[in-house]
């Protein structure tokens, strides 16, 4: 297990094998190569549609296009933001921008969205928005979130970045509050690069969105700027990259899930040593990272597991350690027990669309190995300890 091998898998990898080449060149041909195109507004068009929502306003990455939403839609100082403890640093990150507090709730542990019974211990007179995560492509239980806000009066935005694709009762993620981010990095099941979107139904939204973004210059007055906007635009060519993706979205998003069945069937007979993405009965999960945790009672160390696992040429990645423990956001006081489990006990798996189906078997194969010879390790030292 400790001599490297000559073969090499990583966690994740772009697929770029539509109209990417010929869109990119016709950017160059015609020397569009900045933040005004025609591929700007085809990519936009194409997210909205895929969303089913009107609207669609993209940005240069993930982190921008999220702060974005949030300061359009009126988060400012002194307001609070409820989001998962278990997320991205950019959820968090977001919301202090807008000079915002970011609230942390604890997640269930079944599909590690935030939990809505937390979130309604955490309102107070200041809460201004409610910010969800579909964490690794499973989407939110929303209702009830949607019923919460609305009862206090609330935003609900989604930091959709891991989540294009998936569907809660029928119904894409980017239509399911006032506001979804998304992020195109070059992990993410489509990509320009880097480049991030903001999908929504409200128009006024939208279009404070779009003004904010290109410096918040006077539509009616160039270069006269009534406000402090942003430089948040993306290029023409990132656009060009992202639409030829977005013409493959359903192809990009079925291919993960065929690379997480595999992984299913792979691992059937080791459930009661992981614990599975299965994705809840009202959800198409789209499986941006296929995630799984061990049996807390059968753990061992997750970070030597994942250096077993790159002596193979398997990359690796950890679940998230939970926001509430970085240095900038620490609480001592809060308690986020699942949250900290789910991180403790989690591993990212490799996860993209050019994965072999002799791939994920040479990944579980390894997986079960590599944790097996940790285990046996552990044990034999407790054993000598006693």
């Amino acid at each position: 297990m400790n001599q490297r091998i000559n073969r090499s898998i990583r966690v994740a990898e772009p697929v770029l094998d539509g109209n990417e080449a010929l869109y990119v060149m016709d950017c160059l041909q015609s020397t569009w190569i900045s933040s005004k195109g025609s591929y700007i507004d085809r990519f936009e068009r194409l997210l909205a549609d895929y969303c089913q929502v009107p609207f669609a306003v993209v940005t240069n990455n993930g982190t921008t296009s999220l702060h974005l939403a949030l300061v359009a839609a009126g988060v400012g100082a002194g307001d609070e933001v409820i989001m998962p403890t278990l997320s991205y640093i950019a959820t968090a990150n977001a919301a202090h921008y807008c000079q915002a507090k970011p609230v942390f709730v604890d997640c269930e542990p079944n599909y590690l969205s935030m939990d809505p019974e937390r979130i309604k211990e955490a309102i107070t007179p200041r809460t201004k928005a409610i910010l969800t995560v579909p964490l690794y492509g499973h989407p939110v239980d929303i209702d009830p979130i949607r019923d919460i806000a609305d009862r206090h009066g609330l935003l609900l935005i989604e930091d959709s970045a891991e989540a294009i694709g998936a569907l809660y009762k029928g119904r894409p993620v980017g239509s399911l509050a006032d506001a979804s981010s998304f992020s195109f990095f070059g992990n993410k099941t489509i990509t320009t690069g880097e480049g991030g979107a903001i999908t929504t139904a409200n128009e006024q939204l939208a279009s404070r969105m779009r003004f904010l973004r290109g410096q918040a210059v006077d539509p009616n007055k160039n270069y006269w700027h009534p406000e402090v906007g942003f430089n948040y635009r993306m290029t023409n060519i990132a656009a060009a990259i992202g639409t030829a993706q977005a013409e493959r979205l359903d192809i990009h998003v079925e291919r993960r899930q065929q690379v997480a069945q595999w992984y299913f069937e792979e691992l059937a007979d080791y459930q009661d040593l992981f614990q599975l993405p299965w994705a809840a009965p009202w959800a198409k999960h789209s499986y941006w990272m296929f995630t799984i945790m061990m049996r807390p009672k059968l753990a061992v160390s997750r970070d030597q597991w994942a250096g077993l696992l790159a002596d193979v040429g398997i990359e690796s990645r950890p679940v998230f350690y939970p926001i509430h423990t970085m240095p900038m956001y620490l609480e001592r006081s809060g308690s986020y027990p699942v949250a900290e489990e789910c991180s403790r006990l989690g591993i990212n798996l490799p996860t993209h669309g050019k994965l072999t189906r002799e791939d994920v078997r040479y990944v579980c194969e390894h997986a079960v190995a590599t944790w097996k010879s940790l285990y046996r390790s552990s044990s034999k030292s407790l054993q000598r300890a006693a």
